[in-house]
């Protein structure tokens, strides 16, 4: 499978600017993607484009990640409402260098060149920058974008200058990146195409060179219709100090059967016949959620690495109680407190006060509604006694669960 066929198959291709894709499997490319210092670490949000840089890096084309700590000082527009507060410049250098480290981390430092925009934009003078850039950017097709007209609208908040120079920035970024470097290929999320365009058309206008882009969809997930990424417990972060590789594979092992074959295709490196296997077994049994269970050990092995992933997915089989809490480590002992609510028992609780102090019950009351509904387990089997059956603990431990999801999990010791 050429590289082509591949972002097809995988469904990673949505807009570009080449006039035949069949370009992508004659020649080599060096590609870039630029991501701003908004915090300090990307989300799942930026893992796709990142996952597409990676294909092409398999595929022997050479690639740059760029952070942008001079375009960060002022924010991307696109899609926003209203303005964004400037940002400390103190912040978003420690931000650019986290992100820095996010990027070898995953990708390796053999395969990619990280730079910072900020490298070359900071001694700019600003008269040079309008004649010499500013000149060849036609002032209607920046008008023209459709965050820039929503902004302006009668209906909109107005935008700065600051914010409307954005993709001018953008532009001279991919400008630089071609003069220095050749880079001839920008690689985006579909909500940057607006932002990417001047870049090649600056280059077109200034060179008379030709640039390229290539943009994936947005993913949304089948069974909500909401974007990628978006929960209610807020970002999941790639930084495993901000969310933990356990919350982290558990946020693919609940991916929903409807989303799965996209989310295999998108966030994994498996193989057409792998993944038609795996859906296969999947298909049989999808209770076993096998599917989702390879999915999320393999992305979370990209990003976090192979040891962090199989202590994620221990950790999650033991909450599951596919894996029996008696033959716990120490180790993970202390990896399970950090991903769950727990609390010491004694011989004579009620278990009503234990499902109220580690959150699954709001009062004892609803407790005790639980309860008479069968919704609660301790270590996968069901109780409905508001006394706390220690025969059902192991070596003194056990997962308490109301309903099915295991999101909804305790863990009790005495």
């Amino acid at each position: 499978m050429g590289l082509l066929s591949e972002l097809k198959y995988r469904n990673l291709i949505y807009q570009s600017t080449f006039k035949d894709l069949k370009v992508l499997d004659k020649d080599k490319f060096t590609v870039y993607l630029g991501v701003d210092p908004s915090a300090d670490s990307m989300t799942i949000g930026n893992l796709a484009v990142i996952i597409l840089v990676k294909h092409f890096i398999n595929y022997g084309h050479k690639a740059y990640l760029l952070v942008g700590g001079a375009t960060g000082q002022i924010g991307d527009p696109d899609g926003k409402s209203k303005e964004r507060e400037l940002t400390d410049l103190n912040i978003i250098k420690e931000r650019a260098n986290k992100l820095s480290d996010q990027f070898k981390k995953i990708l390796g430092t053999k395969d990619i060149t990280v730079v910072n925009n900020n490298d070359w934009i900071k001694d700019l003078k600003y008269i040079d920058f309008l004649r010499e850039i500013g000149k060849y950017v036609p002032l209607r097709q920046m008008v023209g974008r459709d965050f820039v007209q929503s902004r302006i609208s009668s209906e909109g908040n107005g935008i700065s200058y600051a914010e409307f120079s954005y993709s001018l920035i953008q532009g001279y970024d991919f400008y630089h990146l071609f003069q220095e470097y050749g880079v001839n290929l920008q690689l985006c999320g579909a909500d940057q195409w607006g932002n990417s365009i001047t870049g090649v058309d600056l280059i077109r206008r200034k060179l008379n060179k030709e640039v390229n882009i290539l943009s994936l969809p947005l993913i949304i997930n089948k069974t909500t219709g909401i974007k990628f990424g978006k929960t209610e417990g807020g970002a999941i972060w790639l930084d495993p100090n901000k969310t933990s590789p356990t919350s982290f594979y558990q946020f693919f092992i609940n991916t929903d059967d409807q989303s799965l074959e996209d989310f295999l295709k998108i966030y994994t490196f498996l193989s057409k016949d792998q993944i038609e296997e795996i859906l296969k077994e999947h298909r049989q049994n999808p209770s076993l959620r096998i599917g989702q269970s390879k999915l999320a050990f393999d992305v979370t092995k990209f990003v976090h690495g192979l040891k962090m992933a199989q202590e994620a997915q221990k950790i999650t089989e033991y909450l599951t109680v596919q894996r029996d809490i008696k033959d716990i480590t120490i180790k993970e002992l202390e990896l399970l407190k950090k991903e769950v609510k727990h609390c010491k028992v004694r011989k004579k609780d009620s278990i009503l006060n234990c499902l109220v102090e580690v959150g699954l019950a709001a009062s004892k009351g609803e407790a005790r509604r639980l309860l008479n509904s069968n919704a609660i387990t301790i270590n996968n089997i069901k109780t409905n006694k508001e006394e706390l059956d220690l025969s059902l603990f192991h070596n003194n431990l056990a997962i308490i669960r109301r309903g099915k999801a295991f999101k909804d999990s305790a863990l009790l010791f005495f």
